[in-house]
């Protein structure tokens, strides 16, 4: 009589046929085939272990267990310990099926949390553009940071009556709280709402963080911002990278290292890329949290269903003044831009903005990934809790951002030759007044000169609400050095507006390089002008400020 053989040696011997017969593995009383011939990123998304050949036949099972009985093999040695991890996207050879468990095991997906078909994945170059949108960024660092606040409907922004929303938590946005919306509105809306003012140091190194786990998988990735990031995948294609296994992945880096949550859209372009990391991102719906895919993956089908139902305002670039002189022409969704031709719509939108719609409404988009993207204008902007009445106040107001452009640019290791002035008044009225001279501008006194007289020609016919100084036509610092002109002296009163500049630009080189260079050295409060002493010490104004959302309650 045949003994049979041990159920230890019976299992082995059949997971190793099955193996090499195309089989799973895996022991079950009922054994399903799987493809394991072909890559894993080629299986159907959220199939789990299964295949869709249905169940194995009695007679092939019959005949394995007979083969089983007749030469028994010891199972196939274990990868030891210390093998190196291979990265998730990258394609294995044939001979390597198995995937290490661990960090790299694939997670379980639904089939729409990636797929638009889940029958296929794309490529490298049919998927290469990844639009990377942090949730909540502001409050989510703030919860982070004051782990009292979780749960909690939490802001960032101005905690004044002119006050602005700029981030949400999904707490908040329950009750219908949202960024851009006024702070006023807000507490309406939610009466328990807590509203911080801002750290940008804080945030700044968290997007520092974030942009190095992103350089880890591309070096082609464009910051925008603090908390978004467009990434170009193409220099993976000869690795064989998958497009959705390195979004999951850095999803879940962001996650484990840094604790923040974000929406990935992975598509041919930018316009369907940044469409889909929104899509990917949880939403409220009649007061309830649904959460997101997490990654989205726009193929064609979808790109022609979105063309059709959304609205122009889901569109790039399309602000609410935009989409309002869009509908004006009856043009509300995206379908109706595809019956307008380019100068037509530039009549009211102006050719540059006509032309990019046209492109959009047909679903291209041909901006690339610019990892050095050239700044082209910095300034300073403020709301006042108080309106500015008079020439003085207002001169007060310009002397303080003045300093803060001025500083900045030397920073940067910039100068500007082009300065704009910006009023808001308190009915909504805006004039703005620009200059360009011929030399360089990094000095204070320089660019007050030019603001002041800028200002000068805008009749204030009311209160100012807003006042801005902005700096463009940047150029590096080094070379654009600024010469003295005979005769030496004090730029006389009656000297033009840019003649006065231009001698302080070049009278006080030395005297900002020396201040800079004590406050680099011992702390930007170690060394201050007349106008940055206070009766609480020396404060020296910064591009964000203390309110960088709108001004602080004055009563607070």
């Amino acid at each position: 009589m045949r003994r049979p053989p041990s159920s230890v040696g019976s299992t082995s011997t059949t997971a190793t046929t099955a193996r090499r017969v195309g089989r799973c593995s895996t022991p079950s009383r009922r054994r399903r085939p799987c493809p394991s011939t072909s890559p894993r990123w080629a299986r159907p998304i959220g199939s789990g272990h299964s295949c869709s050949r249905g169940p194995t036949s009695p007679t092939s099972s019959s005949t394995s267990r007979r083969r089983s009985r007749r030469r028994s093999r010891p199972s196939a040695p274990t990868r030891p310990s210390s093998a190196v991890t291979p990265r998730p996207w990258v394609r294995r050879c044939a001979s390597e099926r198995r995937r290490p468990a661990g960090r790299w095991a694939p997670r379980s997906v639904k089939p729409s949390a990636a797929l638009s078909s889940p029958s296929r994945r794309p490529s490298v170059l049919e998927a290469p553009v990844l639009h990377v949108d942090l949730d909540a960024f502001f409050a989510s660092v703030e919860v982070l940071d004051d782990p009292s606040l979780a749960g909690r409907p939490v802001a960032v922004g101005g905690a004044g009556e002119r006050g602005v929303i700029a981030s949400a938590s999904y707490e908040a946005r329950r009750y219908g709280v949202r960024s851009a919306m006024s702070t006023v509105r807000a507490r309406r809306l939610c009466p328990s709402l807590i509203v911080l003012p801002g750290r940008f140091e804080r945030y700044g190194e968290y997007s520092r963080r974030f942009h190095e786990l992103v350089a880890a998988l591309t070096p082609v990735y464009e910051p925008l911002g603090l908390d978004e990031v467009f990434c170009d995948l193409r220099s993976l294609a000869r690795l064989g990278a998958d497009p959705l296994e390195a979004a999951h992945d850095l999803r879940r880096s962001l996650a484990d290292e840094l604790h923040l949550r974000c929406g990935i859209g992975v598509a041919r372009n930018k316009l369907f890329a940044k469409l889909a990391s929104k899509a990917a991102k949880p939403r409220i719906e009649g007061g309830r949290l649904l959460e997101g895919e997490g990654v989205v993956w726009v193929d064609a089908t979808t790109e022609e269903r979105w063309l059709e139902t959304l609205p122009v305002r889901a569109l790039w670039g399309v602000g609410p003044a935009t989409a309002a002189k869009l509908e004006r022409l009856g043009l509300r969704a995206v379908r109706d831009l595809r019956g307008v031709d380019a100068a037509t719509l530039a009549r009211s939108v102006g050719p540059s903005m006509a032309a990019t719609l046209v492109a959009f409404a047909a679903g291209e988009d041909d901006r690339e990934v610019v990892t050095d993207r050239p700044l082209k204008s910095l300034g300073h902007e403020e709301t006042f809790a108080r309106s500015l009445v008079g020439r003085d106040a207002v001169s007060g107001a310009l002397r303080r951002q003045a300093g803060v452009v001025a500083r900045t640019l030397r920073e940067r290791d910039l100068v500007a030759r082009t300065l704009t002035v910006l009023v808001r008044f308190d009915d909504g009225l805006q004039v703005s007044r620009s200059q360009t001279v011929g030399y360089g501008l990094d000095d204070e006194g320089a660019l007050l000169e030019l603001a002041e007289a800028l200002a000068g020609s805008v009749e204030l016919a009311g209160a100012v609400r807003l006042l801005g100084l902005h700096a463009s036509g940047l150029r590096a610092r080094a070379g654009e050095g600024v010469q003295l002109r005979l005769p030496l002296g004090a730029p006389a009163l009656d000297d033009a507006p840019e003649d006065r500049a231009r001698a302080r630009q070049a009278e006080r080189a030395a005297l900002r390089d020396a201040i800079d260079e004590v406050r680099r050295r011992f702390g930007r409060d170690a060394l201050a002008t007349a106008g940055e002493l206070t009766d609480d010490g020396v404060e020296v104004a910064t591009q964000r400020g203390r309110h960088p959302f709108g001004p602080a309650d004055p009563t607070a």
